[in-house]
């Protein structure tokens, strides 16, 4: 008799779901996956796709897409040899977890944060040490240092700006978590252009155990080419690569990131665009007296509704498409939604007034 074919499987599958997005990725306003409201523009698109005609589509791409790297590692102003390219972040997560984790491991995640870091850990049969953020939803720097130290963990990972809260840990506390333990400590700044806090890349080579992750997808609006970047001290980034996958990232997506760098002020306009767009946001939502709205340091914003559920189903009715994250600790009824155009921000403000 044959077995049950899910005895031949990792048995971490068991607790693991597949990755969905409610409601899907179309609508007539779409402000649930956190995107830029800006595409690249036609003429820098055509010049991107003119270089990549030129390439050779019969032969692999480097191992490493070292061109990226090395025009990332321009960009930021340091050495091509702490950078490593990847096919979005979330490929570079896998990397740096396997690298990183194992059975028996411990990994301390706080509560709630990016899902994806939790899905890792659990397929790698890692103990996860949870560390709730505060009821404000903001992050219990302290507790997280205690934590580390009394489990004495093998593995950090922090998002801030953090998905789906949308706060932040200072530049100062991030220092802190990465000094008061001998833990490896991932720091995913995916939302760092629009965040107030300075970025904790600049202690790289001061602090060993020290990771940043940064993605192309949300201020450099390349959600669709998949680009993502790891940043630490050539040492530990030489290690890191060791589980990298080959041949993972494509020409175009090089030659992408470099011309998008190269007119990168128009990242900057996007930024000041969907900041001051997120102000008006706060301001006019500020007043609804029918929701708790939190503040955010990310193009995206957080409110705790009567039913989430059916506010969800309300304004999908009426065209706009948001994310529903009740599900996450401490974040009963609450919707996510980013910032978008400024016709869409007045659409959403209308619906949230009179639903």
């Amino acid at each position: 008799m044959r077995k049950d074919i899910g005895t031949l499987l990792n048995p971490a599958l068991r607790n693991i779901a597949t990755y969905s997005v409610e409601g899907g990725q179309q609508a007539e306003i779409k402000l649930n996956q956190n995107e830029s409201p800006f595409d690249v523009p036609m003429w820098l698109k055509e010049e991107i796709v003119g270089e990549f005609i030129k390439e050779p589509w019969n032969r692999y791409p480097d191992i490493l897409p070292y061109r990226g790297m090395q025009a990332f590692a321009k960009f930021l102003g340091i050495s091509s040899d702490s950078v490593m390219m990847s096919n979005g972040s979330n490929e570079m997560l896998y990397t740096i977890f396997l690298a990183s984790l194992g059975p028996g491991r411990k990994v301390l995640i706080p509560d709630p944060s990016f899902s994806l870091y939790e899905k890792i850990a659990l397929l790698l049969q890692s103990q996860i040490v949870a560390v709730p953020m505060l009821p404000s939803l903001d992050f219990d720097t302290e507790a997280i240092i205690r934590t580390a130290r009394d489990e004495a963990v093998d593995f950090i990972v922090i998002s801030t700006p953090n998905n789906p809260t949308s706060k932040s840990l200072t530049f100062e506390d991030v220092r802190l978590i990465a000094e008061s333990s001998d833990a490896l400590l991932l720091v995913d700044e995916a939302y760092i252009e629009f965040s107030r806090q300075r970025s904790i890349l600049e202690l790289i080579d001061e602090l060993p155990n020290l990771i940043v992750l940064r993605t192309m997808s949300k201020a450099l609006a390349l959600a669709g080419i998949r680009i993502g970047f790891a940043i630490a001290n050539p040492m530990l980034m030489r290690e890191l690569a060791k589980p990298k996958i080959p041949f993972a990232s494509s020409r175009l997506a090089e030659i992408t990131i470099t011309k998008v760098l190269a007119n990168y002020s128009l990242v900057e306009d996007a930024v000041s665009y969907i900041l001051h767009e997120r102000e008006k946001l706060y301001t006019a939502l500020g007043s609804n007296k029918s929701l708790t709205l939190f503040e955010s340091d990310t193009n995206f914003l957080i409110i705790r509704v009567e039913n989430a559920d059916s506010m969800f189903q309300s304004l999908r009715s009426a065209g706009i498409l948001v994310r529903n994250v009740s599900g996450y600790h401490l974040m009963e009824n609450c919707l996510r939604f980013n910032v978008g155009l400024a016709e869409e921000n007045r659409r959403l403000i209308e619906q949230l007034t009179t639903l």
